[in-house]
C-alpha cells in the first residue's frame, strides 16, 4: 500500500508540542518534535513536515481554522495528517469537512511528547497508519481509536475521545 508521494505533516501546536518551563510553572508550545518521534519510529514512508502554527488549540480562531483549510487544499499531497490541541481539534475538523479527495488525520495527545509516559508516539503513528490505509474523509485518532471526525467528541471527564452518538 505505501507509494512514493509523502504524507504532508501539517503541526499547529497543542499539547503535543508542549513544553514544561519550570521557571514560569507553565506549559508553552514549543518548536515541533514530531520528525524526531517519527525518525525515532524508524518511519520509511516519505513524509514532509509543513509547520503551520504554534498554537495552544484554545486560542486556535476561526481565522486560523480557514487559513488552515486553505492550506491544506493547496497542498499537492492527498493524505496529510494535522497535529492539533485536543480541546478544539473537533472544531478544526468540522471547518475541514468540505475538503474533497483527501485522508486527512487530525492527531495530538493529552500529555507533551517530551513527557516519558506520552500518547503522542502512539497517537502519531495510528495517525500515520491511517493517512495511509483509509479513505478519503476526516479522521482523529486519538486514544487508540480511529474516530470518523464529525462523530467524535472529547469528554473531559474520561479524558478520552468517544462517538458522539
Amino acid at each position: 500500500m505505501p507509494d512514493s508521494q509523502p504524507i504532508a505533516v501539517v503541526t499547529t501546536g497543542g499539547t503535543i508540542d508542549k513544553v514544561y518551563f519550570d521557571d514560569l510553572s507553565q506549559y508553552e508550545v514549543g518548536e515541533t518534535v514530531i520528525g524526531d518521534l517519527l525518525k525515532t519510529a524508524r518511519v520509511t514512508q516519505p513524509f514532509e513536515i509543513i509547520a503551520f502554527s504554534q498554537k495552544d488549540s484554545l486560542h486556535f480562531s476561526d481565522a486560523d481554522r480557514a487559513a488552515l483549510v486553505e492550506r491544506v487544499q493547496g497542498l499537492d499531497a492527498n493524505r496529510v495528517v494535522i497535529t492539533h490541541g485536543t480541546d478544539t481539534m473537533t472544531v478544526t475538523a468540522e471547518a475541514m469537512a468540505g475538503i474533497a479527495g483527501q485522508t486527512i488525520v487530525l492527531v495530538g495527545a493529552l500529555a507533551p511528547a517530551r513527557f516519558k509516559e506520552s500518547d503522542a508516539s502512539f497517537n502519531l503513528g495510528m495517525a500515520f497508519a491511517t493517512a495511509q490505509a483509509a479513505a478519503p474523509g476526516i479522521y482523529i485518532t486519538m486514544n487508540g481509536t480511529v474516530f470518523n471526525a464529525l462523530e467524535v467528541v472529547k469528554d473531559r471527564s474520561q479524558n478520552a475521545f468517544v462517538p458522539n452518538g
